[in-house]
């Protein structure tokens, strides 16, 4: 770097050490008047996610949605058929925003993600096929479509990747589960190759998500436990020595000879919930190659104001993480029962947002149609 380079800011810098650094959130006005692509010039971001609560949040505030829902109602489009045509309206207008970084990456970065509905998460059959549909419908190469990674999602995720999809694997909490994704995306792979299919243009990321864990752990440890806040770094720390394990041998260089790629660890939910601990905790301690880190504003202006990434940190410390995780049980609390239970809350509270949208739609559709 010249004395006339410009330093990089904490966000873009993540790039130097093999993290993609990703914003969680999508709304109308991001995507249409310039706040994605400063984030890409300024940042160097080279991802978004979105999911039901951000488009319930997005879509509740009204701005910039009430000329096309007007539109659709006045149309007599139902409220889920208009919720979906928005939400692909702002996905596929990102994903423009998006294209050149991912033309200029070669395809392997500058992806948007659209989740399907979080009421599917128990159906694998319907929700294989609304994933065909959101992608055929869009038909843009930098779009994921995201898919829980409950039991039944788990086969879904197999079958699309052996369609030759690009699949956000999302709501993943414990290492049993992250391990059954990854053979998922080995072996929809493998019959996507046994088929002829070209898995240089197939790339996945898997959705590891952070703070929820610390939130529900430390509501079970004992006041004054030396577990309590280090459990969710120390969970991801363990998910990325086995994408390590795993992508590696001759199976998987097998599939590499292919052109196939390594399916990304995504830290999601990564803004600090307890305001006892830093406000970049899960940024600082989980940077390393072949990941992404999915930033929600307040990581953003967190890091822009005081972040300071030293390099790659995901492994170290690895000893000590599995000390924590298997030090859970002496503590009473069941690692098992735990990533169970935050699964089941992440899949109802998404659940809960989508109806919740829905609703405000329908509200402030009539209320347009009344005017």
């Amino acid at each position: 770097m010249t004395e006339n380079t410009p330093k990089k800011n904490a966000i873009a810098r993540l790039n130097d050490f093999g993290q993609s650094p990703w914003y969680d959130n999508v709304t109308r006005a991001l995507v249409r008047e310039g706040g994605l692509a400063r984030l890409v010039t300024e940042d160097d971001i080279r991802g978004v996610t979105s999911n039901p609560t951000i488009f319930e949040k997005a879509m509740g505030s009204g701005e910039g949605y009430d000329e096309q829902l007007q539109e659709l109602a006045g149309s007599g489009v139902s409220i889920e058929d208009t919720y979906w045509a928005l939400v692909t309206d702002d996905i596929a207008t990102g994903a423009a925003v998006l294209r050149p970084v991912y033309d200029r990456l070669n395809g392997s970065d500058g992806f948007i993600s659209i989740e399907v509905a979080p009421t599917l998460a128990h159906d694998t059959d319907a929700t294989v096929l609304q994933a065909r549909e959101l992608q055929d419908g869009l038909a843009r190469p930098n779009v994921m479509v995201k898919i829980p990674a409950t039991v039944e999602g788990v086969p879904a995720i197999r079958t699309t990747i052996a369609e030759g999809r690009n699949i956000n694997v999302t709501l993943i909490f414990g290492l049993a589960r992250y391990g059954e994704v990854i053979e998922a995306y080995l072996s929809g792979l493998e019959a996507l190759a046994a088929n002829g299919g070209d898995l240089s243009n197939v790339n996945s990321v898997a959705s590891f998500f952070v703070s929820r864990v610390d939130t529900e752990a430390d509501r079970r440890l004992p006041k004054g436990s030396p577990l309590r806040g280090k459990v969710a770094v120390s969970n991801a720390k363990l998910a990325y020595q086995l994408f390590q394990e795993r992508f590696s041998g001759d199976r998987w260089d097998a599939l590499a000879a292919k052109g196939a790629k390594v399916q990304r660890p995504l830290w999601a939910s990564t803004s600090t919930k307890n305001p006892e601990y830093s406000d970049t905790l899960y940024v600082d301690e989980l940077i390393g190659p072949n990941t992404v880190n999915t930033l929600a504003q307040a990581s953003i202006d967190a890091l822009l104001d005081h972040g300071d990434p030293k390099g790659v940190t995901v492994t170290q410390g690895v000893a000590d993480a599995l000390a924590v995780i298997q030090g859970l049980e002496a503590e009473g609390v069941s690692y098992d029962d735990l990533v169970a239970t935050i699964e089941r809350e992440g899949v109802d509270s998404f659940a809960r947002s989508y109806q919740d949208c829905l609703d405000t739609l329908g509200k402030r559709a009539r209320e347009l149609l009344a005017q």
